[in-house]
C-alpha cells in the first residue's frame, strides 16, 4: 500500500466555479460542493499571499468576532467571478490541474457512525447552526445558551475525547489561528449539539 502525497484543493475554484453549490460569499449547501468536487474537479490552490497551487486564495485574512494581530473583517465581500485558468507561472493548464472525488457521500447522525467514519477515512464535513454565544468560544466542551441565532456555518470535524466528563468533537473553524482555541473548538458530542451531527459529509479522493 502506498499512500499518496496529500493535495490542498482550491477554496477559490469551489467558492468561485461551482454555480450550484449556493450564494457564493454568502454561503451554500455543503452536499452540492462535494458533488462539484467529485463531478468538475478542482484545482489546487494554498493560502492566500502564498503561490501554492493553480488558484490560491483570493482574499487576505482577517480577524473574525476576536482581537488580533490581523485587521477586522468587515461585512461580506462580493463573490469574485469564475476564472478557469491558472496563475501565472504554474505548470499545468487549470483542466490539467483537476483533482476529482473518487466517492462522496453524506454519514448518518448516529455518533457511533461518525467516529467509525473519521477512524478509517479521516476528517468529516459538518454543518450547526451559530449562536451568539459561540463567537466568543476560547476553550472547554461548547453548548450554546444564548437564544440568539445567528446561522448556519461549515467546518470539519476531526477527532473526539472527553473533558471533565463530558463528550465532544474536536472540530476546526475557518476563522484563523485567533479565534477560539488557536482557531480549533469543542463541542458536545452525542446529543446533536447545534446541529452538529445532523447533516454530516465526506468524501475520498481518486
Amino acid at each position: 500500500y502506498q499512500r499518496k502525497s496529500q493535495v490542498n484543493v482550491s477554496a477559490e475554484d469551489l467558492l468561485t466555479c461551482c454555480d450550484g453549490c449556493g450564494f457564493g460569499c454568502n454561503g451554500g449547501f455543503p452536499a452540492n460542493a462535494w458533488d462539484f468536487y467529485k463531478e468538475k474537479g478542482l484545482v489546487t490552490g494554498g493560502l492566500y499571499g502564498t503561490e501554492d497551487g493553480c488558484q490560491p486564495y483570493y482574499f487576505p485574512p482577517c480577524e473574525h468576532h476576536t482581537k488580533g494581530p490581523l485587521p477586522p473583517c468587515k461585512g461580506i465581500k462580493p463573490t469574485p467571478k469564475c476564472v478557469r485558468d491558472c496563475r501565472k507561472g504554474y505548470e499545468k493548464s487549470y483542466s490539467q490541474d483537476k483533482h476529482f472525488g473518487k466517492k462522496v457521500y453524506s454519514i448518518s447522525d448516529d455518533e457511533t457512525q461518525i467516529r467509525t467514519e473519521i477512524f478509517k477515512n479521516g476528517p468529516v464535513e459538518a454543518d450547526f447552526t451559530v449562536y451568539a454565544d459561540f463567537l466568543s468560544y476560547k476553550s472547554g466542551v461548547y453548548q450554546h445558551h444564548s437564544d440568539q441565532l445567528l446561522g448556519g456555518h461549515a467546518v470539519r470535524i476531526l477527532g473526539w475525547g472527553n473533558e471533565n466528563g463530558v463528550p465532544y468533537w474536536l472540530v476546526a473553524n475557518s476563522w484563523n489561528q485567533d479565534w477560539g482555541d488557536k482557531g480549533y473548538f469543542k463541542i458536545r458530542r452525542g446529543n446533536d449539539e447545534c446541529g452538529i451531527e445532523d447533516d454530516i459529509n465526506a468524501g475520498i479522493p481518486s
